[in-house]
């Protein structure tokens, strides 16, 4: 399944090339709670037809009426972008699915050109990370490339949208854990990789959409061209395998590096890293280990989900309490029982 991003701008695209009148929105701005963040992007044809959200579904049900039912189209003429502006009153943000009185302001774009929306994803795709600035005034579109994420930006006079290639998994062990948690990635919109010298295990490999590689770990994070949107979770339970991946893991840009293991089988891990590849205890706060959020995990599809969550936490900047940690939380359950 393609990033949310990605395929709204492609289905953008691929309709003005076939001469359908579009509307491009943007959540802009939020203000209280809102089901969508800012960055988010909806594309509307003329005919009604509508790829991703900015919202829990009432004001895409408003933007179709607006510019489809009520106006039979005619709202899709060429136009400056325009900025237009959900849940002022508690009225209105129930009326539109908003909790807790939210607001949220959309920027529209009216048939933006296919052109500069083409060179977008071919930048997209051949990896680059692009700025998009949109001139409120005008409509007119700068590409700018750039080596460094930057949060999504508004003003009076412009939109900045920082968009990058779809998020990455890469994965070293095709067991059965490592099944379920891509599954569980592509929904999320990853593109996942697996690595597995093993053949007994790459060559029963059984879920589809995923990339194999057949070699050495260290080898495959350095030809992987790691970045700020890839994360690698080691899943092999070989520690010959597991450490070579780690090592080269913990000094790239991952935003997200985790081993599976139990609390003990980790610390060995971190003295073993310590001890022998002349890590430290600064350069490895960024190992995740054991990992996952605790729900009391037992197979390995409910071990996936607790992965796959923390996972998402890391993506998404999500500050979550210590006690949510598989560590934490079966240390504090062993206080309480060894107490009573």
């Amino acid at each position: 399944m393609e990033n949310i991003d990605l395929l709204v701008l492609r289905t953008v695209r691929d309709w003005l090339v076939a001469g359908e009148r579009v509307l491009l929105a943007t959540v802009a701005r939020t203000w209280g709670s809102s089901p969508r963040p800012t960055g988010s992007m909806m594309a509307l044809r003329e005919d009604g037809r509508v790829v991703g959200s900015v919202s829990g579904g009432c004001i895409e049900d408003d933007l179709i009426h607006r510019y489809t039912t009520a106006h039979g189209g005619s709202a899709f003429s060429d136009s400056a972008p325009q900025v237009v502006r959900y849940g002022v009153s508690t009225d209105e943000a129930h009326r539109f699915g908003l909790p807790c009185g939210g607001t949220l302001e959309l920027i529209q774009e009216f048939n933006p050109a296919w052109q500069s929306l083409d060179s977008l994803l071919v930048q997209l795709d051949a990896g680059q990370l692009v700025r998009r600035r949109l001139k409120l005034d005008s409509g007119k579109v700068m590409l700018e490339r750039t080596a460094t994420p930057e949060q999504f930006s508004v003003d009076g006079t412009q939109m900045l949208n920082t968009l990058g290639p779809g998020y990455r998994m890469l994965m070293i062990g095709a067991g059965a854990l490592a099944e379920y948690l891509a599954t569980m990635a592509l929904f999320n919109g990853f593109k996942v990789a697996v690595c597995d010298p093993r053949p007994e295990y790459i060559e029963t490999w059984a879920v589809d959409g995923v990339e194999r590689i057949v070699g050495m770990p260290d080898d495959v994070v350095r030809d992987f061209a790691v970045d700020l949107r890839t994360c690698i979770v080691a899943l092999s339970h070989d520690p010959k395998l597991d450490d070579l991946v780690l090592l080269e893991a913990l000094h790239s840009p991952a935003f997200y590096i985790g081993a599976i293991g139990s609390r003990r089988n980790s610390q060995l891990r971190r003295e073993r890293l310590i001890e022998h590849f002349a890590e430290t205890e600064a350069s490895l706060e960024r190992l995740h280990g054991p990992i996952g959020l605790y729900i009391g995990s037992k197979t390995p599809a409910e071990i996936a989900v607790s992965v796959m969550a923390e996972i998402l936490a890391a993506k998404n900047g999500a500050s979550l309490p210590s006690g949510l940690s598989v560590a934490q939380a079966k240390h504090s359950i062993e206080s309480v029982a060894s107490s009573s």
